[in-house]
């Protein structure tokens, strides 16, 4: 979707009569519009630190056309939100989303994507110049299909692209009178690609609301045929965030009814016009995706390229929802279980790193008095300090400098667990609670996990032996070909400018010593040798070499394969990189 408008879910006088109150709350608050929440102030937010779920990934850190070329928005305003993954246009995009010229050309937008640790899919039809898109025949359809993947091909140096998006919305774009049916063109398409590109994943359908029907008869055709997305994608634009548990776990009914296997799922456009910017808002759409299990979702683009989708003014300077997301890139370790009273009122979403003893909570979407209820946080000792910081829904062209710190607090743990009113909450504002020894924590993150991590083409796994419980492997593709490479992108963040011992957990059972290559912020390689272990993935061996880091956000990269690199040898495992 590239226009500001409502996805079709809602019609009738009773849905005009809700959007008339709606404008004029909007135009009270001076053009935000934020979907006002069900519940009555009073709500509690359940927070479970011994229950945690997934490793910190970051699912919802991710934008369509979040990036435009010539470095926008700033990397400095980019690498505190550790962005997950984006959708950005085909090589030679002709798309001129709202009357804007074409741009964030998804090849132009590699380095800076690859310098903050993010994913691309490419977005294939947007090699038009007009939406919905202008259908001319397919002999032209399949020639701009193999000019946009020879480009991709010939990118050598470009080792972020995770995916192709055969088409966008085609529930209201694809012109079946011209083409034929959608789902003979998404057949004919995927195997045009997959004849010039055997590896990169497929996406799709990327419908505009969820829709089961729909679904049914797009997935039954393409097991049919083989050409089943790899990643399947639809939109949540609808205004409606409470809709989406219900949205995934009839998906999986759906891919189990049709004898599908788990497919990855991505969200990659989210949040309507009226809740981009407010942050209440947002800390309910992050919640629902990460408890739903969504891989991947990115944030709508309405308006400007190179904002990170309103995420920043000025080229560098955050905006109130940024704050929301920064807290969220602060988070380390594993997402813990957050239960909200209901789908429609106060939520949020919560990690816990137990190599430091923080706990970070990021909710919002509800107004008056609530509480955060947190369990489970004995480790932290009989009294913990309490944090409470907010952020306000200013728009996408205010400045917010820094968050509002509400208060720092002492608080006792009875039974493992704390209480934590909120007082005086606005449903626009997202709010952040930090919870922490009161002894204290390290003055900077040490530890990060290679599951937290950026990583293409290698999988996350799980071990008992691992620090917080994953790791990650199969770290296998070295054949010469960049847009196979295996590595893992640790962003990181340190006090001072020095060299730092830097300590790497691994497993390798190989039976001989295995490499990977060590190159950060795009310099110099140097090769990791890693002694033999007793298995793969059981935990306990390190090594240790020196990096020279700069003063702030730093990208460390371990690889076995990765452009201007000779190349790894053997296989290891990665649990842990240690800064000290």
């Amino acid at each position: 979707m590239h226009r500001p408008r409502s996805a079709p879910l809602r019609t009738g006088p009773a849905a005009t009569a809700a959007a008339t109150a709606v404008a004029a709350l909007a135009a009270a608050l001076g053009g935000i519009t934020p979907s006002a929440p069900a519940e009555a102030a009073g709500a509690t937010l359940t927070v479970n630190v011994a229950q945690p779920f997934r490793p910190v990934t970051h699912v919802a850190a991710g934008g369509l056309y979040g990036l435009a070329e010539n470095s926008r928005p700033a990397d400095s305003a980019l690498l505190p939100l550790k962005l997950n993954s984006l959708t950005q246009p085909a090589p030679g995009v002709g798309q001129r989303p709202n009357g804007q010229p074409p741009g964030g050309d998804s090849l132009l937008v590699a380095p800076q994507a690859t310098r903050v640790g993010a994913g691309e899919f490419i977005r294939m039809p947007d090699i038009y110049p007009n939406f919905p898109y202008q259908w001319v025949s397919w002999n032209d359809w399949l020639a701009k299909v193999n000019t946009m993947v020879g480009a991709r091909r010939n990118a050598t140096s470009v080792t972020n692209v995770i995916g192709w998006e055969l088409w966008n919305e085609p529930d209201g774009t694809w012109n079946t009178s011209a083409a034929g049916p959608f789902n003979d063109g998404w057949t004919r398409t995927y195997r045009a690609v997959r004849a010039l590109d055997t590896t990169t994943p497929i996406v799709g359908p990327s419908i505009s609301y969820y829709n089961r029907s729909w679904l049914s008869s797009f997935l039954s055709s393409a097991k049919a045929a083989g050409t089943l997305p790899d990643v399947i994608c639809w939109h949540e634009l609808g205004g409606d965030p409470s809709a989406i548990a219900a949205h995934v776990a009839d998906y999986r009914s759906l891919e189990s009814s049709l004898g599908i296997s788990p497919r990855r799922i991505a969200i990659n456009e989210y949040a309507a016009t009226s809740e981009v910017d407010v942050p209440g808002r947002i800390a309910s759409y992050v919640a629902k995706f990460e408890r739903a299990g969504v891989e991947m979702a990115h944030r709508a683009f309405w308006y400007e390229y190179g904002t990170m989708n309103g995420l920043v003014v000025n080229n560098s300077q955050p905006t109130g929802t940024w704050w929301l997301y920064k807290w969220y890139g602060d988070m380390a370790g594993r997402m813990v279980t957050t239960t909200p009273a209901t789908q429609t009122g106060l939520d949020g979403f919560a990690s816990y790193d137990s190599t430091r003893k923080i706990v970070n909570v990021v909710f919002g979407n509800e107004s008056g008095t609530n509480t955060v209820r947190v369990t489970g946080i004995g480790a932290l000792g009989s009294s913990v300090q309490v944090t409470l910081q907010s952020t306000p829904a200013n728009g996408r062209f205010t400045a917010v400098t820094a968050p509002t710190t509400i208060s720092t607090s002492t608080y006792a743990v009875s039974n493992g667990q704390i209480s934590v009113p909120v007082p005086n909450m606005s449903a626009t504002s997202a709010y952040n609670l930090v919870i922490q020894p009161v002894s204290g924590v390290p003055s900077y993150q040490q530890r990060y996990e290679a599951e937290n991590a950026s990583v293409f083409r290698a999988q996350r796994l799980t071990s008992s032996s691992a620090s917080e419980g994953g790791y990650v492997g199969r770290i296998d593709n070295n054949n010469g070909d960049h847009t196979t490479d295996s590595y893992v992108d640790f962003v990181v963040n340190v006090p001072t400018a020095r060299a730092y011992t830097m300590t790497i957990g691994y497993a390798n059972a190989t039976g001989a010593t295995a490499t990977q290559g060590l190159a950060y912020n795009g310099g110099a390689w140097t090769t990791v040798s890693y002694p033999p272990t007793a298995a793969w993935g059981q935990f306990g061996a390190t090594v240790s070499t020196t990096v020279n880091l700069r003063a702030g956000y730093n990208v460390i990269r371990l690889a076995k394969g990765s452009p201007s690199f000779g190349g790894g040898t053997g296989y290891a495992e990665l649990d842990y990189i240690q800064l000290t």
